[in-house]
């Protein structure tokens, strides 16, 4: 007998769950979809892998790299990074369930790194406060470093590394071989759910919605399977994975699932205007993959990548330029900008041409300009999102609901995170947790975007 998976959600973590289905693969085989010759990697050796830059007190400042940039000072920073790393030896092992993201690292490495790096970091990774991340579910390993080894230093140095099953592709050997800092594809990372998409197409296994709101879910009589409302009609599902954000979820679910409902609505997001700029000639002081801002320094800037430098393949054809993105807003959006729903692009685009004059010094106008307002684009993590998690969890098994979450809204936020979580759910899915489907033909699926 088949069955019936409905994958909610038409993003990167909706389409890798539909391919995994469809395969029952334990590898992202990204030479399937046609772009093995397409990945342009960033190595370790790559100048934009070994400088990036903080931008503080009206200056660009190279962060240090290697033993030899740990032992000396270097600015902004009032002592060589050394003196850190031995401090941390002598720090008591933290008690808290879990904390902020700078209190930790205040707690065990100092209150200047707290300050500048961590603070920079966490607003380019998460475009969020650090003051209000969460130390154990932005940076698990570091968070469990310190409860196995007393040190985030000796975990680092004696930890085990996790080895992920079914990772051993010619592609991800060759990512660790060369140490990928990043990666892009030759056409644009859209190009990886365009392939997605067509290759689903072409399996003649799954029916995909577009455009398609989904009104509501509701349980079937006996509670074992789910009727999708769409605005014109309803789909049956035995089983839903869920790739939209936890909030646009929660609105959806029945009322019965209030508990979950309330959990779900606890993980908040925040919008990111992000400012793609092009400008003649090769017009950086600096190279390198581009610099990050705390927010000492500017509450609404955020940080510049150096797009021309890390992927030179991007580049036009007839001539000499230099590409940059600018990224403003995060969780001081409203605060720096207003309400999102009224802003306007050339507020946002004067304001970042506007950095990129006074960061890099740079005279010139623009050739080329682009304005996209993210809104609600990445999740925040703060401080007690482990808690929320599991009590999800803990919802999801004892009511026994056909239901799986994936995206970025609970375990990771990069596109990687999310594709291996949209793996992992379909290995449990098929796998012990759910042992009648192990052998069972997948029907039909089906991905749509929810409001």
């Amino acid at each position: 007998m088949e069955k019936t998976v409905a994958v909610i959600g038409g993003g990167i973590g909706g389409l890798s769950a539909c391919y995994h289905l469809t395969k029952s693969s334990q590898v992202f085989k990204v030479s399937e979809l046609g772009l093995e010759n397409e990945v342009l990697p960033v190595t370790s050796d790559n100048i934009a892998s070994k400088n990036r830059f903080l931008y503080v007190g009206g200056k660009l400042h190279k962060m240090p790299s290697g033993a030899v940039g740990a032992l000396r000072k270097v600015p902004p920073f009032s002592r060589a990074l050394i003196s850190s790393v031995a401090r941390e030896l002598l720090v008591k092992r933290g008690t808290q369930e879990d904390e902020s993201v700078h209190r930790f690292v205040e707690r065990r490495l100092g209150k200047e790194l707290a300050d500048v790096v961590i603070d920079s970091l966490c607003r380019g990774v998460y475009a969020g406060d650090c003051r209000k991340l969460s130390m154990r579910s932005c940076f698990p390993p570091l968070f469990r470093a310190e409860r196995d080894y007393g040190s985030i230093v000796l975990g680092m140095v004696f930890g085990k590394t996790e080895k992920v099953a079914g990772l051993d592709s010619r592609l991800a050997q060759k990512s660790r071989e060369e140490g990928w800092a990043q990666w892009s594809l030759r056409q644009g990372m859209q190009a990886l759910p365009e392939a997605l998409e067509d290759w689903l197409r072409r399996t003649g296994r799954v029916e995909i919605l577009q455009e398609t709101e989904v009104q509501r879910l509701e349980r079937t009589a006996g509670g074992s399977a789910w009727e999708i409302k769409l605005q014109d009609g309803s789909i049956k599902a035995d089983h839903i994975i869920s790739a939209v954000p936890a909030k646009a979820l929660s609105s959806v679910l029945p009322p019965g699932a209030g508990p979950l409902s309330e959990q779900l609505r606890r993980i908040t997001s925040v919008t990111v205007a992000v400012v793609n700029l092009e400008y003649e000639g090769l017009i950086l002081p600096v190279e390198g993959f581009g610099h990050l801002v705390p927010s000492s320094e500017s509450r609404g800037m955020l940080g510049i990548v150096y797009d021309s430098v890390a992927f030179p393949q991007h580049d036009r054809k007839d001539g000499q330029s230099t590409r940059l993105t600018v990224m403003m807003g995060g969780a001081w959006f409203s605060e720096v900008f207003g309400d999102p729903e009224e802003v306007k692009e050339e507020q946002l685009l004067q304001t970042a041409a506007q950095a990129v004059r006074t960061h890099l010094g740079v005279d010139a106008e623009p050739i080329w300009s682009n304005v996209s307002l993210q809104k609600d684009c990445i999740p925040q993590y703060t401080v007690g999102h482990w808690e929320c998690i599991e009590k999800i969890r803990q919802y999801l098994r004892q009511h026994s609901l056909p239901l799986s979450l994936v995206g970025s809204s609970y375990q990771g936020v990069s596109v990687n995170d999310v594709i291996f979580s949209s793996k992992r759910t379909v290995e449990r899915l098929l796998g012990k947790e759910h042992p009648h489907l192990d052998t069972l033909g997948w029907g039909r699926g089906l991905f749509t975007p929810s409001k």
